[in-house]
C-alpha cells in the first residue's frame, strides 16, 4: 500500500513539475518583466494537466486599476514565452473555468509576431479568431469600410473581455 501511495504521489509531483517547468515558470518569467503587469495573475497548464495537445490560459487575479488592454498584453506576452511549443488549442479560463478558445496555430503565431506586429492590429482582430469551447466562432469577421470594421472589431474586443472574465471581476469587487 505505502508503495502504491509512493508511485501515486511520485506521479504526481512529476505532472505538477512537468507544467510549472514546461509552461507556467516561462509565462511567469515573461510577464514578470513588465511593471504593467503587476497584480494580473495567470496560471497556465496542459489541459487536465496531462494532455500537451491543449493548453489552459486562466486569468486569476485582476487588479481593479488594470484594464482590459492589460490583461490582453499578458496574454500577448504568453504567447511569445510559448511560441516555441505547438498546441491543437489554447482555452481562455478565468478562475479554473473555461470560457473561450483560440486555435494553436493562431495563439503561435501571436507570439512569433509580438513586438513585431502592430499590437492594436493584434488586438483588434483577436476577437474574430475566439471560438467558443463547442468549437463554433464567438464573434465575427467584419468586412466593409476600414472605420467601420475597426469600430466593430474594438466592440468586439470589449464584449470578449466582459464574456471572459471582466464581468466577474466587476460583480466580486
Amino acid at each position: 500500500m505505502r508503495k502504491t501511495l509512493a508511485i501515486i504521489f511520485i506521479m504526481l509531483f512529476s505532472i505538477g513539475a512537468a507544467n510549472y517547468f514546461m509552461l507556467h515558470s516561462k509565462v511567469a518569467n515573461k510577464i514578470s518583466t513588465d511593471d504593467r503587469n503587476h497584480g494580473i495573475e495567470v496560471y497556465v497548464h496542459y489541459e487536465w494537466y496531462v494532455n500537451p495537445k491543449k493548453l489552459v490560459f486562466d486569468i486569476r487575479e485582476v487588479p481593479l486599476d488594470k484594464s482590459a488592454m492589460d490583461v490582453s498584453r499578458v496574454l500577448l506576452q504568453s504567447s511569445e514565452a510559448l511560441k516555441d511549443k505547438d498546441f491543437e488549442s489554447v482555452i481562455l479560463a478565468h478562475n479554473g473555468n473555461g470560457k473561450f478558445m483560440l486555435k494553436g496555430a493562431f495563439f503561435k503565431l501571436t507570439g512569433q509576431e509580438y513586438g513585431t506586429q502592430n499590437p492594436i492590429y493584434t488586438l483588434r482582430t483577436l476577437p474574430q479568431n475566439v471560438y467558443n469551447l463547442d468549437g463554433t466562432k464567438a464573434f465575427p469577421t467584419w468586412t466593409g469600410g476600414i472605420l467601420g470594421v475597426m469600430g466593430k472589431q474594438m466592440e468586439d474586443l470589449s464584449e470578449f473581455n466582459k464574456q471572459w472574465y471582466l464581468n466577474s471581476v466587476i460583480t466580486s469587487n
